[in-house]
Parts: C-alpha cells; structure tokens; sequence
C-alpha cells in the first residue's frame, strides 16, 4: 500500500499523483442510471457482479437503485460486502474446502447468501458445514449454457441436483445459474444473438423438466454487460448479473452494437504522466502493467487518436507519437484499461472526479480478496 494517496477531496484533477485509477461520476451516474432504465417494467431483477469494481460505495449505490443484491466470486471478497452492510450476495462460484466452506457459513449467519454447485459431494459438504453452523444456505446448480468452464450439462444432470438440493436440510434450492460468459465480447450482434439464444433455451429445457417433476425453479441468473438485453428480453432469465456497464473497457468497445442496443459511457480512467520522450517517436508514462491490465489489450488513449499505447513493462508504458508531436515531460492522458475489472484490482483507491475536482475517494475494500 502506499504511503500517501495519490489525492484528497477538494483537489484540482491536475494535481492529482500518478498512476491513479480515475471515476467520471457524471457518466458513471449515467451508466447507473441507464441500466435501471433499461430494465424498467421488465419483470427481471438487477444483480450486479461486485467483482467488477469491489467498492461497497458502489454496491451500496446499485442497491439503493434498486438492484435485489450483488454478486461476488469469492468467500472474501463477500466478506467485504457483508460487513459493509449488503445483505443479499450471491457467490457466482463453487466453493470447495473446509476453511472456505467455514467463511461462508459465518456469512450466512449474517446475511442471505447463495452458492453454486456442479457435483453431488459439494452439496454433501455445504449441507454438513451449514449444519454444523446452524443457517440455511440457497443453493443454485450452475448449468453449462456453452461457456464451456464450470456447471453441469442442461437437463437431467441438473434435475439430480436441484433434487439433491431439495431433499437436504439446511439447504434451499434457489434456482438455476446460467452465464454465457464467452458471448460477451463476441464482436457482432448476430453472434452474441444466437449464443443467448441458444443458452436461453437450455435454460428453458433445464427448468421445464426440473418443474415437471415437482420441484419450483424460481430464479434463473446469468447475463453481463455485453448481452443483458438478450436475457432480459428473452423471458426466461430473472435476475440479470452485468458489472462492467458501470465503468466499461476498452475491450467492451470493440463489440459492435445493433440499432435497439443500449449503450453505457467510458467512466474509468488510468491517469498518467509523460515520464521521458526519448525520440520523437515515442513518450514513456508512468503507468504499465502494474497500473492498466493488458489481458484483453492494451489500454487506449482517451480523446487522442493520434496516440497509441503500444507496450508496456512493470512501470513504463511506451506511448508511439507521431512526428513532432507536442506531447511533453509532464503531460498527463487518460488510458481507457483494456480490462476493467483486473485494472481495479491494482489499486488501493478510486478517485471520483466530477468537472476538475476530486468529489471523493473511495476505497477499493474486497482489492486482493482472493480466498
């Protein structure tokens, strides 16, 4: 951690330290906003993934707009949320291990909590940890809707479990989970059309034979930022788990958007200062691998297309400048992170900046909550 932040409430932007992880507030405001608006008498609920920003501030923020609760992928990191004062979390992951499975039943004494499962000895060990705990636990069985990661094949391998679930104390079966999660970056609507489609209809063939044999399936979970509409529109999902649509990426903006698509607006930044310009080719910033997450691109210059982030190393990032450009020591841009979720994860603090001030500086609380 370091010994100073790299700004206070009240400071000009200019003054602000760099590297610094920067929040737009009119346009994250807007992209709350939007959401909400989008999912206005639709008859689906809001669950937003805390894995995307890990700032109770904001989880707190989406709650109070109505969103049902948050999503999270670690037993840690919903220990963050708890504590802060979110009640209702739902661990999109299966959680396996005895020092985890302990975590999670100290949640679930505190707040509502819900788990996946793909396997008959993980409700096994959820059902002796949550008696042992004395709390009840909403479990979801995780379909494979062709992500090809995690979960069960649709139809009666989810049945087996979804009854496992039903018939075991101290669990409660909560529905299905089913996230398409490699649809969201595919590049044309057409594309992410028809993996949403194909994924809504297992949905469908799964809950369809889990009812007919008595047992209710209430809630059907999935969705992202890149293919929320498709779910919500498709009458199958109810509860939609988008996360990015706060901040959105670089990698976000390379997916190309039908007529009817909602859009969300850049609202988080990395802040960077020329270091050395060592050639009129090229400016070295302060910010490289520790500061911006290169796993899906390089980052992209905010409102300079004549420059390109082309490298990066630890501390250094080389920025490719056209000849006799004017970029100079000190001059400081705005990167567009190629991932926003890992970039956040790098830092301490987000800074919220509204006009050229420092508004507020939110602590990034579940950062590094990887158990």
């Amino acid at each position: 951690m370091s010994p100073w932040k790299a700004a206070n409430v009240g400071d000009h932007v200019n003054t602000i330290d760099t590297p610094a992880l920067l929040l737009d507030m009119d346009a994250f405001e807007h992209n709350l906003n939007r959401m909400m608006s989008a999912l206005d008498r639709h008859g689906v609920r809001l669950r937003p993934h805390a894995k995307s920003h890990k700032c109770p501030q904001i989880a707190l923020r989406q709650i109070a707009l109505g969103a049902v609760g948050i999503c999270c992928q670690k037993v840690s990191e919903a220990a963050v949320f708890v504590e802060a004062g979110v009640n209702n979390v739902l661990i999109t992951n299966e959680i396996v291990g005895q020092t985890k499975l302990k975590h999670l039943m100290d949640l679930a004494a505190k707040a509502q909590i819900g788990v996946l499962v793909d396997h008959a000895s993980q409700i096994d060990a959820l059902a002796k940890a949550a008696h042992l705990r004395g709390v009840t636990l909403d479990v979801y069985v995780e379909v494979n809707v062709g992500a090809n990661r995690c979960g069960v094949s649709p139809g009666l391998a989810a049945y087996e479990l979804a009854e496992q679930i039903s018939s075991t104390e101290n669990l409660r079966f909560a529905g299905l989970h089913c996230y398409q999660g490699t649809a969201q970056h595919m590049r044309l609507p057409t594309q992410r059309a028809q993996a949403i489609a194909a994924a809504a209809q297992a949905a469908l063939d799964t809950r369809t034979l889990i009812e007919a044999r008595g047992i209710p399936v209430q809630t059907i979970t999935g969705a992202g930022t890149g293919t929320f509409m498709l779910e919500r529109d498709s009458g199958i999902y109810t509860e939609l788990q988008a996360g990015s649509y706060i901040f959105m990426d670089s990698d976000y903006g390379r997916n190309e958007l039908s007529e009817n698509e909602v859009s969300f607006q850049n609202s988080l930044f990395v802040l960077t200062t020329v270091m050395s310009r060592p050639s009129e080719e090229q400016a070295i910033v302060d910010a490289g691998l520790k500061a911006s997450s290169v796993d899906s691109g390089m980052p992209i210059v905010w409102q300079r297309d004549d420059l390109q982030y082309v490298k990066a190393s630890d501390e250094h990032g080389v920025i490719a400048t056209p000849d006799g450009d004017s970029l100079s020591l000190e001059s400081r841009l705005m990167l567009i992170p190629g991932h926003c979720d890992p970039t956040v994860n790098l830092y301490d603090d987000i800074i919220c900046v509204r006009g050229e001030v420092v508004e507020a500086v939110w602590p990034i609380s579940a950062r590094g909550a990887l158990l």
